[in-house]
This record gives structure tokens, sequence and C-alpha cells, in this order.
């Protein structure tokens, strides 16, 4: 897999213990990302990233859910984009390698 990532999904919202606002990254760009875990994840099948919507960048780490990935949405990038719960959110991502000792 090379390069940036493109993908548009619901935003939706986990209430569980730690709740957060989540894209689900659709299954094709999940594949491709699953491929090359190994190589990027730093544990529980975690792996950081760089993601952009609209005007805003963020860091953060997609999650391993139902055989795929979500990428949760910080307040400070919904609040930067006006984005709310069942809005479509267009996405740009790069793996970032996690770093130090395996």
């Amino acid at each position: 897999m090379h390069g940036d990532l493109r993908f548009s999904g619901e935003l939706w919202y986990w209430r569980g213990p730690a709740p957060f606002h989540f894209v689900t990254v659709p299954p094709e760009q999940s594949d491709d990302i699953a491929a090359v875990a190994g190589d990027v994840s730093y544990g529980w099948g975690c792996i950081p990233v760089t993601a952009r919507t609209g005007a805003t960048d963020w860091t953060t780490s997609l999650f391993p859910r139902d055989g795929g990935y979500v990428l949760p949405v910080k307040k400070a990038v919904r609040d930067a984009e006006g984005l709310e719960l069942g809005d479509v959110v267009a996405v740009r991502m790069t793996l970032t390698p996690a770093r130090g000792p395996r």
C-alpha cells in the first residue's frame, strides 16, 4: 500500500466506557490496511495515522473493529469542520509507522 487512503463515511457515536465519534473505514481500504498492519501497528491492532477532512489535519490511531477499522474524529476536528452525527465525512489518511521497539 502506498500513499494516501481516501474514503467517505458516516460520523457515528460510540457510548462505551470511553465515548467517542468515529468514521468506519470501508472494507476495501480496511483490507489494504490489514495487509500492512504488522509493519505499522504499535500494539492491540491500533495503527497511527495522520488524517485530514476539509481544512483540518489531525493525528490519531485507527482501532480494529468487526474485521475492519474505525477512525476516531476528535472534538476539535468536528468543531472546526462543523461536523455532526450522521454527516458523511470525506477523509484523506496516511498511515504513520509506529516508532520504537516492538
